[in-house]
């Protein structure tokens, strides 16, 4: 006995050598410890069924769509509420269901976390427009939430940077006020 591959969607059939048909023939139903039988499905009740109606299959596949609407929302949040600092759209990760079907069940989009140099009130707005797009969807994640808190950390450093430029700026205008002589502050008042 022959056992034939499975490749072309056909089940495996087992045929005597040399009696090979011409044409692929379905598979009939076999109990466990008996042979399949070689005769026509005409001669015997074809029990055909599709594994695909199986409940646990569907159960998986309903899953499976389910996982793949809530991964592709998420990264859509992140990509509509990152606007300019997004520098790559969703990529997916995926899993082949059992309908040979892919279904994502993870992804990622790209955003700049960089802070602007040289200006702390851009980088401010920046660091806020990254934790609006890291928090963006409904359930965050833990990376989500890391990026945020990244966002958050830089943020306290521009907001302390602007405080240290407003001292220095403050502290040159004393210092410019303090130095001038008492007959330019009085041209200056009048």
């Amino acid at each position: 006995m022959i056992v034939l591959g499975t490749g072309g969607g056909y089940s495996p059939v087992a045929f005597a050598p040399g009696t090979r048909p011409a044409a692929p023939v379905e598979a009939a139903a076999e109990t466990p410890g008996t042979e399949a039988s070689t005769q026509s499905p005409a001669a015997t009740p074809a029990r055909r069924e599709d594994p695909l109606q199986d409940p646990a299959v569907q159960r998986q596949l309903a899953q499976l769509a389910a996982r793949d609407r809530e991964v592709r929302a998420h990264e859509q949040a992140h990509v509509a509420a990152g606007g300019s600092i997004v520098t790559s759209g969703p990529t997916y990760v995926y899993q082949i269901g059992p309908d040979n079907r892919r279904y994502a069940v993870g992804g990622e989009v790209g955003i700049d976390t960089s802070p602007v140099r040289g200006d702390p009130e851009a980088t401010l707005d920046k660091a806020r427009q990254i934790r609006a797009a890291a928090l963006a969807p409904a359930q965050p994640s833990a990376q989500d939430l890391q990026v945020a808190a990244q966002a958050s950390r830089m943020e306290q450093s521009a907001r302390l940077e602007l405080a240290r430029q407003e001292r220095d700026a403050a502290y040159q205008a004393v210092s410019s006020d303090a130095r001038s002589t008492p007959g330019e502050q009085l041209s200056e008042v009048a």
